[in-house]
């Protein structure tokens, strides 16, 4: 299978590329390298490997390579409400505009997997659990260009939208800002925890599950296609003291719960990811897996701070 990656070189791109390779696919990576190049250096010797580097914004070149693809994963994009905030031109751009330019120039016959993420569900649902189904209520730039991406996809034929939990776990490029990978920075570095809204709940998912989970989707189509899948591991719904507390027992951390200090990000939802789950993925990666990678590969980073602003 021809696939399109765009954003490829990215915290999730530059591992699921692996995966898709491994897989016997062909890849083509559009990427514009804002953030370095050398997470796809490892896969050059591949002859099923090709990558071009622009801006995902130039229709122009897009157009081409977007008809040679059977499968389209749209991965470009300004992940996270801080850098939405600093850049709201482009941020509409690249996670809504190019989307929607996408979705209509595509054939009926090309297949798309778009990830959204959970951030749409805002602050979730009172005393409940969010699910494909429930109200969708981003609180933030980032959460409504993604919402309102994954409904023109949801529009257009042969597609599939993943609302994706927060990601953690090594990648060839690393993302130090994402909330479990940053919990376990400070925690070797700085050997405490300032916890605000320590109650605030999340759920998550190890990076090679996201990657697994669209081997998986490509596997199962016929099931998959026109749908929304959630896409967490339910074994980790928890909240900010429980996270901290978690990762205390490899990497001992004084913990301090900030009482009088709110925290810019309001995000607080429990998800269930159980329809896809009840089609035959599971997650295979836990937290503590997970935690125990990061700190093998912190050690390995003479300067550890990889965000997206």
């Amino acid at each position: 299978m021809e696939i399109l990656i765009t954003g490829g070189a990215g915290y999730i791109g530059s591992e699921m590329v692996g995966f898709l390779l491994r897989n016997g696919h062909e890849v083509t990576v559009l990427d514009d390298l804002r953030y370095g190049s050398n997470s796809l250096l490892r896969y050059v010797a591949n002859p099923k490997f090709h990558f071009h580097k622009m801006d995902i914004r130039r229709k122009d070149l897009l157009a081409p390579k977007l008809a040679q693809a059977d499968l389209i994963i749209p991965l470009a994009c300004l992940v996270g409400f801080p850098l939405c905030d600093q850049k709201p031109t482009e941020a509409i751009e690249v996670n809504l505009a190019i989307n929607e330019w996408i979705a209509e120039k595509k054939s009926d016959s090309q297949m798309v997997i778009y990830p959204c993420t959970n951030s749409g569900y805002g602050v979730g649902e009172a005393d409940g659990v969010c699910t494909e189904d429930s109200p969708l209520n981003p609180i933030s730039l980032y959460g409504s260009t993604k919402v309102s991406a994954e409904k023109v996809y949801q529009q257009a034929e042969e597609s599939c939208t993943l609302r994706l939990a927060t990601v953690f776990g090594p990648s060839s490029r690393p993302r130090t800002d994402l909330l479990v990978n940053n919990f376990v920075l400070k925690a070797l570095k700085d050997k405490v925890l300032v916890l605000y809204e320590c109650e605030f709940m999340r759920n998550y998912v190890h990076i090679w599950d996201i990657c697994r989970v669209y081997n998986f989707i490509i596997e199962n189509w016929d099931k998959c296609r026109n749908e929304t899948f959630n896409v967490g591991n339910d074994d980790i719904n928890m909240n900010k003291l429980q996270l901290a507390k978690k990762i205390n027992e490899y990497c001992p951390v004084e913990i301090i719960k900030a009482e009088f200090t709110q925290d810019l990000d309001k995000r607080d939802y429990i998800v269930s990811s159980q329809k896809i789950y009840d089609l035959g993925f599971q997650c295979e990666y836990d937290l503590d897996t997970g935690i125990q990678q990061l700190i093998k590969m912190y050690e390995m980073i003479d300067e550890p701070w990889y965000g997206n602003y």
